[in-house]
């Protein structure tokens, strides 16, 4: 276990499972406190316990689709740790909607977890950010933000969009201080990719594999800015 991040503090949304706890778990090898947000209180109380670091870790239930329950989230994590250095936006939801099929519910679900939410938790943490002159934004994306898969159009819509954002603050941020990580997963045996159609003499990527990825670019001296990273199975 490397001690890199000692001292610091990183929120990571959608940590109740799959990407998202093995981010936590990553993190909290490297030394950092961790602030867990899903909104399955019980199953982020389980990952706590299962690690065993309870003195540097923290879990706020949060609809991560409600800005002020956003807000709270970060007040908690500064009230708790003192300030926020990693934000990471894991939170996200896969639908298979084309544009034809009309499947508006499924759209607005989407666009609230994957898009909002993104800036909800960009915004409840960048001011601080900035005013320290220091801070870390990572926000996983997909490589189906690259490009776009018939059946998940409107999915791919929203991580082209992820990327976009990510893209555009990288630019924005420029010589404040505050760096800015897109990280693009393939195909990950998690739940959410379970009825993903895949290539039976290929092995999908496992969380860790992108925890491994988050973990590198959090960890890289100050004057780099690893702005993209590609992870996808051989």
């Amino acid at each position: 276990m490397t001690e890199q991040l000692s001292g610091k503090t990183a929120v990571v949304t959608g940590a109740s499972s799959g990407i998202g706890a093995a981010i936590v778990e990553a993190l909290i090898n490297a030394g950092a406190n961790v602030v867990l947000a899903a909104r399955s209180e019980d199953k982020m109380k389980s990952i706590v316990q299962d690690i065993g670091r309870e003195e540097r870790m923290l879990s706020v239930a949060t609809d991560m689709t409600n800005r002020k329950e956003v807000e709270n989230l970060a007040s908690q994590a500064r009230e708790t740790f003192g300030q926020v250095d990693i934000y990471v936006n894991c939170a996200g939801k896969m639908g298979s909607s084309t544009v034809k099929n009309g499947d508006v519910e499924d759209w607005d679900q989407m666009i609230d977890l994957n898009v909002k939410s993104v800036l909800y938790g960009i915004h409840s943490v960048l001011n601080g950010m900035m005013d320290r002159k220091s801070g870390h934004i990572v926000n996983i994306a997909s490589d189906s933000g690259f490009e776009v898969i018939p059946r998940l159009t409107v999915y791919c819509a929203t991580k082209f969009a992820v990327r976009a954002i990510s893209t555009g603050l990288e630019k924005e941020l420029t010589n404040t201080g505050v760096r800015i990580t897109n990280v693009s997963p393939g195909m990950v045996d998690t739940s959410l990719s379970s009825e993903s159609p895949f290539e039976d003499d290929r092995k999908k990527l496992e969380p860790k594999d992108i925890a491994q990825a988050v973990v590198y670019a959090v960890t890289q001296p100050a004057h780099v800015n690893v702005n993209e990273v590609t992870v996808r199975p051989v």
